[in-house]
């Protein structure tokens, strides 16, 4: 599957955004020789199971959070998923990719100067370490379960603020232990099933993928914030 499949499904894209869309392929496979950040099986894929699965975080969630001049931080980015096609799709948006694995970043960076996103900023560090009350928004795909994520994300993240993980599989036991332990009613964990995300894809990838949302409450910060 190549570049054509998103231009399926976001078909108001501007000649820029495909260009840059267009590239990813040639780029990730250049930058993928040099350090591992997808898997060899995966690079086929890259459109589906990468791209197209990142964007979901616009498509389907109501209320789209990339909006103008909102700070997103995409915490544990990888090879740069879910930031840098939502920074494509939303270019007035502004992104942080932050990992704390240096040569992922040195890829997000290679591959954000190649496209000519000045919307993304690469940064090395762990999420616990970034600035405190500075992101509207908080994105991440898989990199941890709710209980351990939760804790490193709480007081990055503006009032009011929403986060947002891309999730596979049945989650109920990690909402169930997330709330158990953090102090958050489950009715503040809001799950959207992607299944039904692009109509007419021939592929089973979607079926069990998922977008758990939390927004920032007095529930997720108290039991959180204790000693502050």
């Amino acid at each position: 599957m190549d570049a054509q499949l998103i231009f399926r499904y976001f078909p108001d894209l501007d000649q820029t955004a495909k260009a840059r869309f267009l590239q990813m392929q040639d780029l990730y496979t250049f930058w993928n020789q040099k350090i591992n950040v997808i898997s060899r099986k995966d690079m086929e894929h890259l459109y589906l199971r990468h791209v197209l699965h990142s964007l979901a975080l616009s498509k389907a969630i109501g209320n789209n959070p990339f909006q103008k001049n909102v700070s997103v931080l995409d915490a544990g980015t990888g090879g740069g998923f879910p930031g840098i096609p939502l920074a494509v799709l939303h270019p007035s948006t502004r992104f942080v990719l932050c990992d704390s694995i240096a040569k992922k970043i040195k890829v997000v960076s290679g591959i954000t100067a190649q496209l000519g996103l000045t919307n993304v900023t690469p940064v090395v560090s762990r999420m616990e370490s970034l600035p405190d009350r500075t992101y509207d928004v908080i994105i991440s795909r898989a990199v941890a379960s709710l209980v351990k994520f939760i804790p490193w994300a709480h007081n990055k993240i503006k009032k009011d603020g929403r986060i947002l993980f891309l999730k596979g599989g049945d989650l109920t036991s990690e909402i169930h232990e997330a709330s158990g332990k953090l102090g958050i009613p489950e009715t503040c964990f809001t799950i959207t099933e992607l299944q039904n995300t692009y109509p007419g894809l021939n592929d089973d990838f979607f079926d069990t993928k998922k977008i758990c949302e939390i927004k920032q409450t007095s529930y997720l910060c108290a039991p959180l914030l204790k000693s502050s």
